[in-house]
């Protein structure tokens, strides 16, 4: 696979924490990859350094064979990474259809003009009514966007993320508040998308067995450090990380 995404030393202190300490990382084309470590090992941190929303203190990005360490945030994204956030990002009264016009309009690079409706845009309507399908919204797209359910919501989320087309896109703990039935909806969903190729994800998830479940490639973080990084089995039988998540060993023994 190829190399899309390189980090050289990448370091991050917020006051005396290391929340990110000379992290060594390469995220490969099309491989589904997950990072987790508990509470305040520097995985949200980690994302926020690669998408450009906090600057690193030292240390280099690399996108495609190109530095990006001080590219803003919507340079990155016009590159082709872009996120999804812990706290849900939509506009709620707006419908599900007009949620995603927006950042399409802005990747065709269209602006609305007073007296043309935006339906004689037929390119907008096509990139819209395509991620509609591929996210499983279509049905819903003239309801506003907050009477959708929780997971329908995230679903949202996750197709605003992307309709910039990104080749890179990290979605940070999708499946938070879910119950199972939402859960498994979104996670199906995760894995299609992930199985066509559409983008490469890179997902930060506290579920075990969505982490599990999903994932070709398994990087663990702790204090700042990469503390393992492996395929699914190779994680479950790290006896590093069995010590970081105390325990936690009994139940992935059953995923």
């Amino acid at each position: 696979m190829a190399e899309l995404l390189r980090t050289e030393k990448l370091k991050k202190y917020f006051g005396v924490v290391s929340a990110a300490d000379h992290i060594d990382l390469s995220i490969d084309a099309g491989a589904l990859t997950s990072i987790i470590g508990p509470n305040g090992a520097g995985k949200t941190t980690f994302i926020n350094l690669l998408t450009g929303n906090i600057p690193v203190d030292s240390g280099k990005v690399f996108f495609n064979n190109e530095e990006i360490t001080h590219l803003p945030t919507h340079k990155r994204v016009k590159k082709g990474i872009c996120r999804s956030f812990q706290i849900m990002n939509i506009f709620p009264k707006l419908s599900v259809y007009e949620n995603l016009q927006i950042p399409v309009f802005s990747l065709l690079n269209r602006s609305l003009h007073f007296f043309k409706p935006v339906s004689s845009h037929a390119d907008v309507k096509e990139r819209v009514d395509k991620l509609l399908g591929e996210i499983g919204l279509f049905d819903k797209k003239d309801l506003p966007a907050g009477t959708l359910s929780h997971g329908d919501q995230r679903l949202l989320e996750i197709a605003l993320a992307m309709a910039p087309e990104p080749k890179l896109l990290f979605l940070d703990e999708p499946t938070a508040g879910m119950n199972p039935v939402e859960r498994v909806k979104v996670l199906e969903n995760i894995r299609r998308l992930s199985q066509e190729k559409q983008s490469t994800f890179v997902i930060v998830e506290h579920d075990m067995d969505i982490v599990f479940a999903l994932s070709d490639r398994i990087v663990v973080l702790h204090r700042g450090q990469i503390l393992a990084d492996g395929s699914p089995d190779q994680i479950k039988q790290n006896e590093d990380v069995r010590k970081v998540y105390l325990g936690e060993e009994i139940l992935w023994e059953k995923v």
